[in-house]
């Protein structure tokens, strides 16, 4: 199966800055300046805490910035995808 079937299969989940999972990715409201996705078992995989620290660093970056890269916590990796 190529990665990127892989990866579409994948169900991501958008992350609030309190660190709560929020809902299925691409459903933020905010279109400017949207909340961190990730891979559900990413997500659950992190603590509350650096679920948050990742969506923070996205939401302070993301005004200026196209792609903010994510906490040495929140990268994703293979053993993910």
């Amino acid at each position: 199966m190529g990665e990127l079937k892989k990866w579409r299969d994948e169900k991501w989940v958008r992350i609030g800055t309190d660190g709560s999972i929020k809902g299925a990715c691409g459903t933020s409201e905010n279109k400017k300046n949207p909340d961190r996705c990730l891979p559900l078992a990413k997500a659950n995989s992190m603590t509350k805490a650096e679920r948050a620290a990742t969506a923070k660093k996205k939401k302070k970056s993301g005004r200026t910035k196209q792609f903010v890269s994510n906490t040495k916590a929140g990268k994703v990796t293979s053993r993910y995808a």
